[in-house]
């Protein structure tokens, strides 16, 4: 899995009842010709990244094409997602 490109906005909870800071990432990565996740266009990964007073932790993800945004039923393997919850925390302040 190579991360191509991302984007990342911080979603405000108008209603303050959610503690800490949370943060959309869309990160586009692509996968090798083997993988069954591999298309040209890349695939997406929605994040769902949560910061409070006590951790930082991926919330939740799920993938997508990128080429018509249609979500994928896959699941990263444990280190897949380790390297995204790692990527997540180091551009927090991009």
């Amino acid at each position: 899995m190579e991360i191509m490109e991302y984007s990342m906005i911080e979603m405000v909870d108008p209603t303050g009842i959610l503690s800490g800071q949370r943060y959309e990432f869309r990160i586009y990565v692509k996968f090798e010709e083997e993988d069954e996740l591999y298309t040209e266009q890349g695939t997406g990964v929605r994040v769902l990244y949560v910061v409070d007073e006590e951790t930082e932790k991926v919330a939740s993800y799920h993938l997508f094409d990128r080429a018509t945004d249609e979500v994928l039923d896959f699941e990263l393997d444990e280190e897949e997602q380790l390297a995204i919850a790692e990527f997540c925390k180091e551009h927090l302040g991009d």
